[in-house]
């Protein structure tokens, strides 16, 4: 049985997904950090909805038809865990990022499928997402995309993608 929390904590990835961005408020706390924004874009490593919306934005702009699956759910006072399948298409680049904000790769579309079991860890305050981090097979999903082993064509097409990713950084 799922508590009102981590109801919560799936509504906010199903948001995340495909949802209304705009009721990211009702689930995501104003000073909520999410820990995976590190690799993110700059626009989401800040705090609260925004940021969280700016992460969605990220991923809805990389994979179409984005989607999590949810198995299982685990609660632990303000600890809740969520075990799932994170499922989509890649249809646009999919861009990372170093740790001062600039472009550090970027993967051009491929237009292959992915599914992915992933764990996200929330903790809650006041009856929102006040922190989130996950645990992600990501080699998982480069293999699928085709990222790995990349082929010489590829790796043209990636330098061109980052190349673009750069310009579109600086503008």
């Amino acid at each position: 049985m799922r508590t009102l929390d981590t109801e919560i904590c799936v509504r906010s990835m199903h948001l995340m997904a495909s949802g209304d961005l705009d009721e990211l408020t009702a689930t995501v706390h104003p000073q909520a950090t999410n820990r995976e924004a590190k690799d993110e874009p700059p626009e989401c490593r800040g705090q609260g909805p925004a940021a969280f919306a700016a992460t969605a934005h990220w991923l809805r702009d990389a994979f179409a038809g984005l989607a999590f699956e949810i198995h299982d759910t685990v609660a632990d006072g303000d600890l809740i865990a969520v075990h799932c399948t994170m499922a989509g298409r890649h249809t646009g680049p999919f861009v990372s990022y170093d740790e001062h904000g600039r472009v550090a790769q970027a993967m051009p579309p491929t237009g292959r499928s992915f599914a992915i079991t992933q764990t996200h860890w929330f903790r809650m305050r006041d009856g929102q997402v006040v922190e989130h981090w996950a645990n992600r097979d990501d080699f998982g999903m480069a293999v699928q995309l085709g990222w790995v082993p990349p082929t010489p064509v590829f790796l043209w097409r990636m330098a061109r993608a980052k190349r673009r990713a750069v310009r579109a950084a600086n503008r």
